[in-house]
């Protein structure tokens, strides 16, 4: 029983721990679950403060990136105004150029037919000879006087070339015709073929040309030097006879200054003569150096003449002033006498005279 009642007390002792147990925890966690609501209010509140302080600060950065975004703005609208208008402006002057470029187009597009109708116009030699003529004219007109070349010169056997040129007594011959005929079927034609073989002729006339000019101008018995211009009315001519693809070995360049004819194409020609121009002032220059030269030589005899004059003109000087230091001596000497005579008794000489020696004495 003893045990048992042992145990019961243990029981009950248990138990009352245990009730007291449960209250203590549940009283600490009263107190805990206090203080943690009080504290968590505290922090809550200041939470609270630092998110007020936080959105105030943000409200004012917000405002003042606003202004500064605003003002960003205005300057951007600004600028994209003005580009606008600047575009603007540029578009109109674009369209104002568009509208000249068309005019101009169109002006290009009324040319085009006039040399084409001047291309159909100058199709028949004789008319494009004539025209070439008329431009080798013209440019000679404007380099050299009307006394230093003629047209349509004309020599003793009849033949007549286009143009020569006076340069010191003797003539430059220029022929202003030229065959494009079968140059013309070389650009024109379809095939390799028939281009070689246009181009064979082509050659042939060329030579054909050459012998022409060089038996009939170049005549140094009339009067010409012994070469004569090959005037080629285009620079496209020009460029395929002075590069050699024309013809092979036997070119006709080379045939051509082989008979001491030169052939010249619109530009060259102005170089050609330019050339000439200077060696008409060379010319004129030698001749004024020779006129110059005979006056120093007229100069020279005539200071010669003047020389011995002046030496004569001096000896005479010489000699007169050695004649008037001896007249001054004897003046000098002629004065002394004078100056003793004066000094003399003159009175004494007076009432006494001396007997002068009768002419009978004296003789």
């Amino acid at each position: 029983m003893t045990a048992y009642a042992s145990l019961g007390v243990l029981v009950a002792l248990g138990a009352f721990g245990f009730v007291w147990l449960a209250r203590f925890l549940r009283a600490e966690s009263a107190r805990v679950r206090t203080e943690s609501g009080t504290q968590l209010a505290e922090r809550n509140a200041e939470v609270d403060r630092r998110l007020v302080g936080m959105i105030e600060t943000m409200d004012r950065r917000l405002g003042e990136l606003d202004g500064k975004v605003d003002r960003r703005l205005s300057d951007l609208d600004t600028k994209v105004d003005r580009r606008m208008e600047s575009a603007s402006q540029t578009s109109q002057k674009i369209h104002e150029r568009l509208g000249k470029v068309g005019e101009a187009t169109d002006q290009m597009l009324e040319r085009a037919k006039d040399l084409a109708r001047l291309e159909q116009a100058l199709r028949p030699p004789k008319a494009r000879g004539g025209f070439g003529e008329y431009l080798l004219g013209t440019l000679l007109a404007d380099i050299f006087p009307q006394d230093k070349y003629e047209l349509q010169y004309g020599f003793r056997g009849g033949e007549r070339v286009d143009a020569v040129i006076r340069i010191d007594r003797s003539l430059v011959p220029v022929d202003a015709k030229f065959p494009l005929d079968n140059f013309q079927r070389i650009v024109e034609a379809d095939s390799d073929v028939e281009r070689e073989q246009h181009a064979k002729q082509f050659c042939r006339d060329v030579k054909g040309h050459v012998d022409a000019i060089a038996d009939k101008y170049i005549r140094p018995e009339e009067g010409t030097y012994e070469f004569a211009l090959m005037y080629l009315p285009a620079e496209a001519v020009y460029y395929e006879l002075v590069c050699g693809r024309l013809g092979g070995d036997s070119s006709p360049l080379a045939y051509a200054l082989e008979r001491r004819v030169i052939p010249v194409s619109p530009s060259t020609l102005h170089a050609y003569l330019m050339v000439l121009v200077l060696g008409f002032k060379g010319m004129q220059i030698e001749e004024h150096a020779r006129e110059v030269m005979a006056y120093c030589g007229q100069l020279t005899r005539d200071f010669g003449r003047f020389r011995e004059d002046f030496e004569l003109v001096g000896t005479h000087l010489g000699r007169a002033q050695s004649k008037y230091v001896e007249a001054e001596k004897r003046m000098g000497k002629f004065e002394t006498k004078l100056e003793r005579a004066a000094e003399s008794d003159v009175p004494a000489l007076v009432e006494s005279p001396p007997e002068l020696p009768r002419a009978l004495d004296a003789a």
